[in-house]
């Protein structure tokens, strides 16, 4: 049990906690959270300052029904006040003799002095202890400079009783003699382990993930991260599986709770992410990778704008760059591919994300051997599972949609070689933003089929029964488009587009826009033109 803090020492930095509260609004939700911890932390019953005692004491959550692992009310806040305290002492504040921060992995405030104000009292080392946490905010460094530890600085520490001293002796005297009989078992051979990470069911454990070192995981060729997930393995609608979070230094977990997350047919790969600053050391076999980078805006961020800094090898790939401004809104899965990704020297993809004007946010990871100065075709199919076909090329299901349907009837293209390729459609009014790299351009391929209309189809008509417009990030591909009127009915029809332009964002955006009924479409195709 502390026993608090000396009025005359604790006076000074009272008047700092004053200035503070002033800047910020003494009763905005940051001064209220800062004025809690300053002073339990006088009080000192620093032990108290707990996610669950803030998220129910300051904030107001149900102390029966708080759950901290869906509710980041007091860690989403305490990024935000540690934020805001930097800017301050880096600001207007970085002359005064008495400083106040918020450390990452705590929520006890430290305060420091400059030496020439020291106080008696103030010269003694402490630290205090409360409850870890995941952090959402670690320092602003570039991920290729080593933390450094800030020069000596005065840390105020309540006075404590003498009995306290005696036992802290006593404890690390019974801790010296425990580790040392623990090593003298660990390297007596008769007890020593045989070598190689197990599986708590026996056998290996798969490289880098629960249970290995990352220093003895072997390099993989193929990886896919579920980020901030720790359960088991995941399968997507492609056939692919996705590891829990791992090879990961820094950072939170967050988990989202509710809400659809649109323009994905695996929302699995958005439902958790790692925030805050935080940096992934990925073995790989050497050669050419493809870097797949999944990010979903959570309706939690409150800064304008919150952007961060990707990071490759120590090389900046994405600046400023906002989820929510490159997805379009939030709870939209935004993708972004970059190309010619391979390994540093020492076998690893070192992969950073780093606090700009907000904290990270990454929800999934996925890097598939890569082509050298050019994209993996993507190829889509409007149906619900994959596809192999005569050719060996293999299709997705369905995937980077908003709006319209897909339907469940499955009509063979009678005069295909392929019959069963592009059996069925998405129809109605919708679009599709398929990411790219923003290095090349690329060649669209679209292919169309008549399923409803003509003769033969239970909707009746034929030419003029479905006519509509095709876009491409602004630009017009197919105006008054009549796939009866060129093909008839059950036919495939495939229109090739050539030199498209990505978006900024890295994305064909393509626009299905009716005219006379439902526009439709049943495959896409985009191939880099690359060298």
């Amino acid at each position: 049990m502390q026993t608090g803090f000396k009025q005359d020492t604790v006076e000074p930095f009272r008047a700092e906690l004053e200035a503070v509260l002033k800047t910020m609004g003494r009763s905005s939700r940051l001064a209220i959270l800062l004025r809690y911890l300053c002073e339990k932390y006088f009080e000192g019953q620093a032990d108290q300052l707990s996610e669950y005692c803030i998220a129910t004491e300051v904030f107001g959550r149900s102390k029966t029904a708080f759950d901290a692992s869906e509710d980041a009310i007091a860690r989403v806040e305490a990024h935000r006040l540690r934020k805001r305290l930097k800017e301050y002492y880096e600001g207007p504040g970085q002359e005064h003799s008495v400083q106040i921060a918020l450390p990452s992995g705590t929520y006890v405030p430290v305060f420091t002095q400059k030496a020439e104000a020291i106080c008696p009292v103030l010269s003694q080392e402490a630290t205090v202890g409360t409850e870890p946490y995941n952090d959402a905010s670690p320092a602003d460094t570039p991920p290729e400079e080593k933390y450094a530890r800030p020069g000596s600085q005065t840390v105020l520490v309540p006075d404590r009783p003498a009995w306290f001293t005696r036992w802290r002796f006593v404890l690390l005297i019974v801790t010296l003699a425990t580790a040392t009989a623990l090593l003298l078992l660990l390297f007596n051979p008769r007890f020593r382990r045989t070598t190689g990470a197990e599986s708590p069911g026996g056998g290996s454990a798969p490289a880098g993930w629960a249970g290995q070192s990352l220093a003895t995981a072997a390099p993989m060729s193929t990886v896919r991260i579920l980020a901030g997930y720790t359960g088991d393995p995941q399968t997507d609608g492609a056939g692919s599986a996705w590891g829990p979070d791992r090879y990961v230094h820094g950072g939170g977990t967050w988990r989202l709770t509710d809400g659809r997350i649109a323009r994905t047919s695996d929302p699995f790969l958005f439902q958790h992410w790692r925030g805050g600053d935080s940096r992934y050391d990925i073995p790989l076999k050497p050669g050419v990778y493809e870097l797949h980078l999944y990010f979903v805006a959570s309706e939690a961020a409150n800064e304008e704008m919150p952007t961060f800094t990707v990071w490759i090898n120590g090389k900046i790939v994405l600046p400023n760059f906002d989820i929510e401004t490159d997805a379009l809104g939030p709870n939209i899965a935004d993708e972004r591919i970059l190309r010619d990704v391979s390994p540093a020297s020492d076998g690893k993809l070192h992969l950073a994300f780093t606090n700009e004007r907000g904290a990270p946010e990454i929800s999934a990871i996925e890097i598939v051997p890569g082509l050298a100065h050019k994209q993996l075709p993507i190829r889509l199919l409007m149906q619900r599972t994959p596809y192999t076909d005569r050719n060996g090329n293999v299709w997705r299901p369905d995937d980077y949609f908003m709006y319209g349907q897909l339907s469940d009837l499955h009509q063979p293209a009678g005069d295909s070689s392929d019959p069963d390729l592009f059996s069925s459609e998405r129809y109605g009014h919708f679009t599709y933003a398929i990411p790219v790299d923003t290095s090349d351009r690329y060649t669209l391929v679209l292919h169309f089929v008549e399923f409803y209309f003509g003769a033969d189809g239970s909707g009746g008509g034929g030419v003029g029964s479905r006519v509509f417009k095709v876009m491409c990030n602004g630009q017009t591909l197919l105006d008054h488009f009549d796939i009866y009127k060129e093909a008839g009915r059950l036919h495939v029809l495939t229109k090739t587009f050539y030199h498209l332009k990505p978006s900024a964002q890295g994305k064909l955006n393509l626009t299905f826009e009716p005219i006379v009924n439902n526009a439709t479409v049943s495959g896409i195709e985009v191939l880099d033109e690359g060298p």
